[in-house]
């Protein structure tokens, strides 16, 4: 059996909106085992980059809260951990390539401060060695001119470089575990396959565990051994990626996998879904899918669907009534 790296039990996330909380993300379970690439889709504003960050304890204090849930790395819940244990592991040990890049840079700093300040803290090396380590982690993301990189501020980088500079930094201490949260938006395709080539020869020679939050389907199809669909802050489904491809069982998935363009069809306008996500403070009774979804019943609109195994489907599972699944819970998978 593979090893797991990453192991989200039951995680239930919720953010503070005038005097109440709201559910931002629900019962969300999964794992990540070593030499990995877990693809996690959905639309904006299904929880997937919230889940990320409660993985990582980065959400705001005061204003949000990891309210139920586990979070085993290497074997230890490190929601439990305090803080000078969890930065020690954040940055070295579990990184992440963030969404937007020019707020996530420090517009004050030039580039070489930022990428050494992590190699330093989490390594036994001099500031010599720290530099060339930067510049070898720049150069290995396609970036012509290391030097004149490091000795920038962001403000003197495109968008496509910044994105390019926080790949470097996630990579840059070799991490067990990398989060990569829509990590080759902002670049063209010749730097795009540049980028994922690196992710899988990271995952091929050090054995890392990926988490690949994105759009794009195509980047799962090639990439990813699993993929887990995300709505509403719920799983809807979890498939291997080839099964999830040729059949998707959820309505939201199926729907997904059609507004994407197929190579020599001629339809002259794409498929949609129609409607959007919910608003996390009115979301609908029973199916949070059932106002989009045009195989709606009443039974979808009274009742939630439980996340349950496909029967004979290994590792794969679904939350809709359609399907008619049995009661067997995921995790006895």
């Amino acid at each position: 059996m593979a090893e797991k790296l990453l192991d989200v039990k039951n995680l239930r996330t919720e953010f503070k909106r005038d005097k109440s909380w709201v559910t931002a993300v629900n019962d969300v379970s999964f794992h990540i085992n070593k030499g990995e690439i877990l693809g996690l889709v959905g639309e904006s504003g299904c929880g997937k980059s919230v889940t990320s960050l409660s993985v990582m304890r980065l959400l705001p204090i005061g204003t949000s809260r990891v309210s139920e849930g586990e979070v085993f790395f290497n074997g230890e819940d490190i929601l439990k951990v305090d803080k000078k244990k969890m930065r020690k592991i954040r940055g070295h040990k579990i990184s992440m390539i963030f969404q937007e890049p020019m707020s996530s840079l420090n517009p004050c700093m030039r580039i070489s401060k930022q990428i050494t300040e992590a190699i330093l803290l989490h390594n036994d090396l001099s500031k010599d060695e720290a530099y060339k380590r930067a510049f070898n982690v720049l150069k290995s993301v396609g970036i012509p001119d290391p030097d004149m990189t490091l000795n920038s501020y962001p403000h003197q980088l495109s968008g496509g470089m910044c994105q390019r500079v926080m790949i470097a930094m996630a990579m840059s201490c070799e991490p067990d575990l990398l989060i990569a949260d829509e990590p080759t938006t902002a670049l063209d395709v010749t730097i795009q396959a540049q980028i994922l080539a690196l992710m899988e020869k990271i995952k091929e020679e050090r054995n890392t565990g990926i988490l690949l939050i994105t759009h794009d389907l195509g980047v799962v199809a090639e990439m990813c051994s699993r993929v887990i669909v995300m709505y509403a802050g719920r799983i809807v489904e979890e498939a291997p990626v080839r099964e999830l491809f040729e059949a998707p069982m959820h309505p939201y998935t199926q729907g997904l996998i059609e507004s994407v363009p197929k190579l020599g069809s001629d339809m002259t306008s794409l498929p949609s879904i129609p409607g959007s996500v919910p608003d996390l403070s009115v979301m609908p009774k029973g199916c949070k899918f059932a106002p989009r979804c045009k195989y709606a019943m009443d039974i979808c609109r009274e009742k939630e669907p439980e996340l349950v195994a496909v029967p004979g489907q290994e590792h794969r599972c679904s939350r809709c009534v359609l399907h008619k699944l049995e009661e067997k819970e995921v995790s006895k998978l």
